[in-house]
């Protein structure tokens, strides 16, 4: 049986990358719709105000650390977890999985240029025959459920979806029935990192936890707000659990 940890009331999966792959692989063999959820620090934080939010979370099938910040407060918390699986990364292994096994994804989420940009590269690299449909990220809210039936359609393998949270989690945890597919994710900024818009950080920033001021660094008046209100937030919320759990 898979393990569990809690991190502020949030369960979070002890997996590795690997082990991640191989559960989804076998998913999507089986025909067997999992949901798949990355938390970091911002979403954790936002979960504790945002029930809705924390519903989709918690009701997702596997959920994995994407930030080292939620690794190492996994390790102060006697909790701890193999390695962080960050979103982005996994999305790239999976993209090379459908390569491989002859799967088909579905990508949903981006500006129209930044969805057709990260289709086409992905045409390039592994052929057309792994796309099974696009779609931009603007709509209205009565459009949710036509979204879902023409990406149930589609017939896809994998569903990724590239849009903002609370917006991503909602959406799948609504209509992941109406949409047939067998693995669904949300991959947030990931389709942006892969058309080019954005710059990950260097191997040994991610590594030493600083991926978020490499990328507050490139977006200072976007970021500026979410990184010192979260963080300053996560910090206090997993020294609360640390004494709670010491007395």
């Amino acid at each position: 049986m898979r393990k569990r940890i809690t991190i502020m009331n949030s369960p979070v999966d002890v997996l590795t990358m690997r082990e991640t792959i191989d559960l989804i692989d076998d998913s999507i063999r089986e025909k067997r719709s999992i949901q798949h959820i990355v938390v970091n620090a911002a979403k954790l934080v936002n979960m504790q105000e945002d029930q809705e939010l924390y519903q989709s979370v918690v009701e997702s099938d596997i959920i994995n650390a994407d930030g080292m910040a939620v690794v190492w407060a996994a390790g102060l918390l006697g909790k701890p977890l193999p390695e962080r699986v960050a979103g982005v990364d996994l999305m790239q292994e999976l993209v090379i999985l459908a390569s491989e096994k002859k799967y088909r994804i579905f990508f949903f989420g981006g500006r129209e240029e930044v969805v057709s940009e990260v289709v086409r590269k992905y045409k390039s690299v592994f052929g057309e025959e792994i796309i099974a449909g696009y779609r931009n990220g603007y709509f209205q809210k009565e459009e949710e459920s036509k979204i879902a039936e023409q990406i149930a359609d589609s017939k896809a393998d994998i569903l990724f979806v590239a849009i903002s949270s609370p917006t991503k989690e909602i959406f799948l945890n609504t209509y992941k029935e109406q949409l047939k597919v067998p693995f669904i994710m949300g991959v947030g900024g990931s389709f942006d990192v892969v058309a080019g818009k954005v710059r990950r950080a260097p191997k040994w920033m991610q590594k030493s936890g600083l991926e978020w001021f490499y990328r507050f660094l490139q977006e200072p008046g976007r970021m500026w707000k979410r990184y010192l209100v979260t963080n300053s937030k996560f910090i206090y919320y997993v020294l609360k659990e640390r004494i709670r759990s010491m007395i």
